[in-house]
């Protein structure tokens, strides 16, 4: 059976109510950090594919690092030696994906 051409072409797409947006709010630096992986990229010489970015909220600084595999421990350790967010930092936000996951 066929079907017009905007049918065909928005058919298979999810199709879910929209959300409200909801601002975050940083009232000083370092105290709210969004954290996400870029990737997977294409393999650099170091054998790195993905790269864990963390930015601060108020001032908009941005902290990187090059990961070879995205795990649940690679993050908690830029966590860990990131100083800004290990010690100062009150909200970790970030979108719920499997290295952000709590075991």
């Amino acid at each position: 059976m066929q079907r017009c051409q905007a049918c065909q072409f928005h058919a298979n797409l999810i199709h879910q109510p929209l959300e409200p947006l909801h601002p975050t709010v940083a009232s000083w630096p370092f105290d709210a950090w969004g954290l996400d992986v870029v990737g997977p990229l294409t393999k650099s010489s170091g054998g790195h594919l993905c790269i864990l970015a963390a930015t601060d909220y108020f001032s908009k600084w941005a902290e990187a690092v090059p990961l070879k595999e995205v795990k649940k421990e690679n993050v908690t350790d830029f966590i860990r030696t990131t100083s800004f967010i290990a010690t100062e930092c009150l909200d970790i936000i970030a979108d719920n994906g499997k290295p952000f996951a709590i075991a």
